[in-house]
């Protein structure tokens, strides 16, 4: 569940991804002041096809105010022009460029321009790393064993707790290590901080490949039992993120092939505890359906998060099997994303609250609208530490792994 305006701070997966060429005339191979090139030496012995030739590039992106600290922005591209930018600040993705069906370059997620519209004005956390602990926690508080936590709550006028707090994840400046094919980005949350309990080193790998495949990994250790659940929130718009408007995806398709059922929520968007069936309702996206045709049906929980922000369940799931839980398309750019994870659940979201007076400009000049993008953050259930049986304790001495795949490719 989205804060979307913050002033403070098996593989079920069967698709090929067909390789996607550009012209290198669409390759900007101007040089970026103050960066550097990680290129891949690839072995004759050790040949890997999905990384050879891919770059990472680095430059300042600006001045944390809070601390003075500088961010930095790190950019992979591949060998066919596609790339990947990442801010050390909240470990964020800032920018996703892949080419349409013309071969033209697309970015399609939203973001700015540098870091101080992140740390003063964010965008519903737009493309950041989500936590400790993502989405809604009832009350602020929860139990492991028998000690209790209280958390801030910052959302729904105190009640709930919601994306780890106004001092989360998101809006940390994180410590960067750069890969042969990707960033690795390391952040050690210190015990209590923010009301979590442990010292919990976190880590979230991106690496980002030929074929357009980017991954995320997620990995966490903690000295005390905790509860962990990082997602990233990239708002996307698949024709590019320079549409806008207001309701400029409606025209997206969206296909959720692995998932039969949601979880209901509340009148404040907090799960009940019981999973709702979407055959027949709003949410039955089991067949592909565009966002436009069902995104103002009435249904009650629609009528909850104002349009599409609900957890659906995803069908399957074993804490280990990577399955593809979404498809989305724009047949307007023909590009497509594809998400998979080995998550139990994804918050589908169509950023209902976008569009704020104090909303400041995007990358290209202009306020992302209500209804410009959408969201596919795969995760744990809403407040699942106090309602579901599947909960995101990491305990003393365990490995959280926990893992997201974007994948772009075209309409076939």
């Amino acid at each position: 569940m989205p804060i979307d305006f913050n002033p403070q701070m098996v593989f079920n997966y069967n698709k090929t991804i067909q390789p996607v060429f550009t012209q290198q005339s669409l390759i900007a191979s101007q040089p970026i002041k103050d960066t550097f090139v990680k290129s891949v030496n690839v072995s004759k012995d050790n040949i890997d096809s999905n990384f050879e030739g891919i770059k990472i590039e680095h430059k300042n992106f600006g001045t944390i105010k809070k601390t003075g600290e500088q961010a930095t922005l790190y950019t992979i591209t591949n060998k066919k022009g596609a790339s990947v930018s990442l801010s050390s600040y909240g470990a964020t993705i800032t920018s996703i460029k892949v080419p349409d069906k013309n071969g033209k370059l697309v970015d399609v997620s939203q973001g700015y321009n540098n870091v101080t519209p992140y740390e003063t004005a964010p965008v519903g956390h737009a493309g950041g790393t989500i936590g400790p602990c993502a989405n809604k926690i009832n009350n602020g508080s929860f139990k492991i064993g028998n000690e209790e936590y209280k958390l801030e709550c910052n959302k729904d006028n105190g009640k709930t707790h919601s994306h780890g707090g106004s001092n989360g994840f998101d809006v940390q400046n994180w410590k960067a290590e750069v890969l042969k094919n990707g960033v690795k980005f390391t952040y050690d949350k210190k015990d209590m901080e923010n009301g979590y309990p442990g010292n919990v080193k976190a880590s979230v790998t991106y690496t980002f490949d030929n074929d357009n495949n980017l991954r995320i990994k997620y990995q966490a250790e903690s000295d005390k039992d905790t509860i962990v659940n990082m997602t990233n929130h990239s708002y996307f718009n698949l024709e590019g993120a320079e549409y806008t408007s207001e309701n400029s995806v409606y025209e997206h398709v969206v296909h959720l092939p692995n998932s039969s059922k949601i979880t209901e929520n509340n009148e404040i968007a907090v799960p009940t505890g019981k999973l709702l069936d979407v055959k027949g309702t709003a949410f039955d996206f089991k067949t592909p359906k565009k966002i436009g045709d069902v995104i103002n049906v009435k249904d009650k929980q629609l009528e909850i998060g104002s349009g599409f922000d609900q957890n659906f369940c995803v069908d399957g799931y074993d804490g280990k099997s990577i399955i593809n839980v979404a498809k989305v398309k724009s047949p307007k750019s023909g590009i497509v994303l594809d998400v998979s994870t080995n998550l139990p659940g994804f918050q589908f979201y169509t950023a209902n609250h976008l569009g704020k007076d104090t909303q400041p400009a995007g990358k290209d000049g202009r306020r992302y609208e209500k209804r410009s993008a959408f969201c596919v953050e795969p995760q744990f259930y809403p407040d699942a530490i106090n309602t579901f049986e599947e909960k995101p304790i990491l305990r003393k001495g365990d490995f959280y792994d926990r893992e997201i795949i974007y994948s772009f490719s075209l309409d076939e």
